[in-house]
């Protein structure tokens, strides 16, 4: 049996001496430990050696992607007729007997024998020192770092970081020089600002303009509208402005010349970015959009970085702050991040815009590892993604009820409107409103349901509702008054007794009066006995103490006299 090992150096073939060994795999190592004791197992046969770097090169490719080269193959025919080959790699192994119908070998055996031929390499091959073996093996690892890392400069996302930072300073610096414009050039045409609202055209058009008076005589049709320019040459006639020295304006058409510059770059550089977009991450750019996708790589660090990220992460990514703060302080986490700004949850009603975002992050998230693992270079599945997000958006939004998933076929019923009425419920949150017919009453009419009443009843109600309002006469007071001719004596007999029941009624409730007239005199007696005297002099308690005992004294003296008279009166009664 043969062993086919490759070297920096070469190929080399061994000659198996004692294939018995081979039995023994744990025990085989221990047969490797000095050059003795490997010479005694395995022996150098042929060293086909390469010949320069490339070949090196090639050869270690070939083999990498389980390919024998062609130098491999004739010294594999000359070597190894009617001999069973030992290889490391099995698919090396099935491509060289398919080729060469040579039988070769591969199990735990020999990759132990692999490892014992490793370990005393320089000792089994004549003529290859360690000194010379380092060497190649560094300079062919380097050669083939470079040959099997295939770099491509369209796939390279690092320009996409640089060149979305890049725009957004520009959006920074662009507002600002456009608002110091504005500001300089307001002290000398104030009434401008309104009628040109865009900073593009305003630069141009103080460009163009310089003094207010030269605004008669020119042309800006090619800027602005017919309707701005008369507006603009009227308050130029007008203008409340102060002069302004030509020193000065040429400082302010300078600015409007870095204003335009800028705004120039700035497209060109837009475009750049979006053709770089849809290079590198096309699926992705009709997702969510050159900006957007442009902003989530450079967050996440790296198109490969992002492509790792799971749905949940894309959808917050850029609000990391409102996470943790609304993690500490337990309130609701955020439902969006950087994906906001997306046409498609721009366009959701507020209501749908979670559910909207939740589902365009879990799509962005295939469509990132689409564009960054994938091999296509098409746009594609971003596009029937795209499509399947806005049907869902219509169905959300209620536009295509009948055809959503899981509808019954046809059109949805659709409820009259009721603000008492509890979701998923028939009864009622507020009792329904109904006719009060006793509130309908007629002079000389009366209800049935106040015939049937007992008069007691209807007086005790109407003295409690003239309390709080004057009200006319009841029904009852009314029939009384009507009586018909052909009444019987029994009906008579049933007003009468509501007549005396009425009497007694207005005379308990005169005595019910007189009773409270009596107590608010005695409650006003006791308050003015409980009224605070002011506190006697020490003197002054003794006489006051005399007048007090003298008082109750003659009180009591004309009730005793009475008494006595009383008791005179009954003996004289018994003697008669």
């Amino acid at each position: 049996m043969l062993v086919l090992f490759e070297t920096p150096a070469g190929f080399a073939l061994f000659k198996v001496l004692d294939e018995g060994k081979l039995d023994k795999v744990e025990d085989l190592w221990k047969e490797f430990t000095s050059a003795e004791s490997a010479r005694k197992i395995v022996k150098l046969q042929a060293f086909n050696k390469f010949e320069n770097t490339s070949d090196a090169l090639s050869a270690a490719t070939l083999l990498i992607d389980s390919k024998p080269s062609k130098g491999l193959r004739k010294f594999l025919r000359a070597h190894c007729d009617g001999e069973t080959l030992a290889v490391a790699d099995s698919k090396l192994g099935n491509a060289i007997k398919d080729k060469l119908k040579i039988d070769c070998l591969h199990n735990n055996a020999v990759m132990e024998l692999m490892r014992g031929l490793r370990n005393q390499l320089t000792e089994l091959i004549a003529g290859l020192a360690v000194q010379d073996l380092a060497p190649m093996s560094l300079g062919l690892s380097h050669s083939l770092s470079r040959y099997k890392l295939k770099f491509s400069p369209d796939k390279v996302d690092t320009m996409i970081i640089q060149a979305i930072g890049l725009l957004d300073d520009l959006d920074k610096e662009l507002n600002t020089y456009a608002m110091r414009v504005r500001e300089w050039y307001g002290w000398h045409f104030p009434e401008l600002a309104k009628i040109v609202q865009d900073n593009i055209q305003y630069a141009k058009v103080v460009k163009l303009m310089g003094n207010r008076t030269n605004a008669v005589s020119l042309d800006f049709s090619e800027i602005l509208s017919e309707e701005n320019e008369a507006e603009l040459k009227e308050a130029a006639v007008i203008s409340m402005g102060t002069e302004v020295s030509d020193l000065d304006l040429l400082n302010i058409k300078e600015l409007c010349d870095q204003v335009l510059a800028l705004s120039e770059y700035r497209a060109q550089l837009y475009d750049y970015l979006k053709s770089r977009m849809n290079t590198i991450a096309p699926n992705l750019t009709a997702l969510v959009g050159e900006l957007v996708g442009a902003r989530l790589i450079a967050h996440g660090g790296s198109l490969l970085n992002l492509a790792k990220q799971p749905g949940s992460t894309v959808q917050i990514l850029g609000a990391e702050k409102a996470l943790f703060r609304a993690l500490k302080t337990k309130h609701a986490t955020p439902k969006y991040g950087l994906i906001f700004h997306a046409s498609l949850v721009g366009q959701a009603a507020p209501k749908i815009k979670g559910k909207i975002s939740r589902s365009l992050a879990a799509k962005t998230a295939l469509a990132i590892r689409y564009d960054a693992l994938g091999d296509g270079q098409d746009n594609s599945m971003g596009l029937e993604n795209r499509a399947k997000l806005e049907a869902r958006l219509r169905v959300l939004e209620g536009r295509e009820l009948g055809h959503s998933a899981g509808s019954t076929k046809g059109k949805p019923k659709i409820e009259f409107y009721d603000k008492d009425r509890k979701k998923g419920a028939g009864a009622l949150i507020t009792p329904a409103k109904t006719y009060n017919t006793s509130a309908d009453l007629v002079l000389g009419q009366a209800t049935d349901t106040t015939m049937k009443k007992p008069a007691s009843e209807q007086e005790g109600a109407l003295i409690k509702k003239r309390k709080h309002e004057e009200i006319e006469p009841t029904s009852t007071e009314k029939s009384a008054n009507e009586v018909p001719a052909d009444q019987d004596e029994g009906e008579k007999k049933r007003k009468k007794k509501k007549k005396m029941v009425e009497a007694d009624g207005n005379s308990l409730q005169i005595a019910a009066e007189e009773q409270g007239k009596k107590k608010k005199k005695k409650k006003d007696a006791k308050q003015e006995d409980e009224l605070p005297t002011p506190h006697p002099l020490p003197e002054e308690e003794p006489r006051k103490k005399e007048k007090k005992r003298r008082q109750v004294e003659d009180e009591q003296a004309p009730d005793d006299t009475a008494h006595k008279k009383k008791e005179k009166k009954k003996k004289e009664k018994g003697a008669r």
